[in-house]
């Protein structure tokens, strides 16, 4: 009987091994094709941006794997409190990766059209912020395997900096498109790009608050946001006498 224990308990390890690492496999791919859609928009490089969107695919793929491997979990080794969380952590968690997928994949298709644009100087903020939200998904998913609810935490708290880039580079683009018309719609495909990121540093502080419930059972109940573009207006000049 204790052999057949151990035997279970084993299995169950390997299963959740297999599940961690398909997440982290979906992690590095979302980290390489972020660092990628936004290399082929500094260099402007159209075949690069559309091999993004092709690979894609393979995060889609990832995700159904993860899918699959929670259910069976769940179904065959029927886990309680803390191993159950972690696996509903992790179904939940592969979802926000396939879309932070699609978000760089976006943005490779803005960088598509903006290399057949004339170059504008904002564009030089984006390479940062997006260095930022990829250490961000870096950080949360060691979180994840580790069940380091401190580190996880930690990447929520670092949201607050994407959101000032956003800022930033929204009043930039919204200054430089006041005084450069006929830039305005590359600018608002850089715009958008920029607001991919953001939505990128939102959804890896969410994968930070499942982690902190996986680890200790309680919801982080406050998320401060400092995306105050909402309530930024053109400055309008006074007319000359």
């Amino acid at each position: 009987m204790a052999d057949t224990t151990a035997h279970t308990v084993k299995s169950f390890d390997g299963d959740i091994a297999q599940l961690r690492s398909i997440i982290s496999r979906m992690g590095g791919l979302c980290e390489a094709q972020i660092a990628a859609a936004i290399d082929a928009l500094v260099t402007r490089n159209v075949d690069a941006a559309a091999a993004v969107v092709a690979a894609d695919k393979r995060i889609d793929v990832l995700e159904a794997e993860a899918e699959a491997m929670a259910v069976r979990i769940i179904a065959l080794r029927a886990p309680l409190a803390g191993d159950l969380r972690e696996i509903v952590a992790a179904l939940k968690i592969a979802g926000v990766l396939e879309r932070i997928g699609d978000y760089a994949k976006n943005i490779a298709k803005r960088a598509a059209t903006l290399a057949l644009a004339p170059p504008i100087g904002p564009v030089i903020i984006v390479p940062e912020m997006a260095r930022v939200v990829t250490g961000m998904i870096k950080d949360v998913l060691d979180a994840f395997v580790d069940r380091d609810d401190a580190l996880a935490r930690s990447v929520c708290e670092r949201d607050q900096g994407v959101d000032d880039f956003y800022n930033s580079l929204f009043r930039s683009l919204l200054t430089f498109m006041m005084e450069n018309p006929h830039y305005i719609t590359p600018s608002t495909h850089l715009l958008f790009i920029a607001k991919n990121l953001e939505r990128i540093g939102d959804h890896a502080t969410s994968v930070g608050e499942m982690v902190h419930f996986a680890v200790t059972g309680e919801h982080i109940t406050e998320r401060p946001k400092s995306d105050n573009t909402a309530t930024i207006t053109p400055h309008n000049p006074s007319p000359r006498e």
